[in-house]
């Protein structure tokens, strides 16, 4: 039995022949290349060894950066930030609205403050993986992910802005309003995350 590894997403496949196309990443038979032996880590794209001081001279300090980054997995642990508090978040903006509790409100917007916050790191890193783990790769996975990320990313702004110029929003009719958002930025935020899953655990 052969041995198929994805070249943009490295999910490993056991046949006689490659699949029509990945589970994981959705691109087609052709980007998968035959290996002998399942890798026990990816391998970085250059398998030469340099020393030290060669690395030194070679890249400059944003790309040692970058690469620190993906090496510790920023992203995958940025990413608890805003997937952490968003739940709560919601849930506090729903209680406060049954309850009529500004004091639920503000800890809402305090939460949401957070994840804005966070969320400029949380795209960077995200970017700078998908560039150099999935080689900018459009596929259709990637593409829901990058909208789902976009539509969480502006529906969070929308709504700690919204609350921030009309903090008595709950009381009105634009209440409605303000809750569709929060529960987008949510469903966003878990198909991404979800997508996220998908291609950290391959399965």
């Amino acid at each position: 039995m052969k041995i198929w590894q994805c070249s943009v997403c490295k999910y490993i496949h056991k046949g006689n022949f490659p699949p029509d196309k990945c589970p994981i990443c959705n691109v087609g038979a052709k980007k998968f290349k035959e290996i002998h032996e399942i890798p026990t880590t990816v391998k970085k794209s250059n398998n030469k060894q340099k020393d030290k001081k060669s690395q030194t001279l070679e890249i400059n300090n944003f790309e040692k950066i970058k690469s620190l980054l993906i090496k510790h997995h920023a992203h995958p642990v940025a990413v608890h930030t805003p997937n952490g508090l968003l739940p709560v978040s919601v849930i506090l903006w729903l209680l406060a609205w049954i309850f009529d509790s500004q004091l639920l409100a503000k800890a809402a917007f305090i939460n949401q403050i957070f994840v804005l916050i966070s969320l400029p790191f949380v795209i960077l890193t995200g970017v700078l993986e998908w560039q150099k783990k999935y080689n900018s790769a459009m596929t259709m996975m990637f593409k829901i992910k990058i909208i789902t990320a976009a539509l969480t990313s502006v529906a969070c702004l929308i709504s700690t802005v919204w609350f921030l110029v009309d903090p008595e929003i709950l009381l009105s009719s634009g209440a409605w309003g303000l809750m569709l958002i929060n529960i987008i930025m949510l469903a966003g935020a878990g198909m991404a995350g979800h997508i996220g899953g998908k291609l950290v655990f391959k399965d």
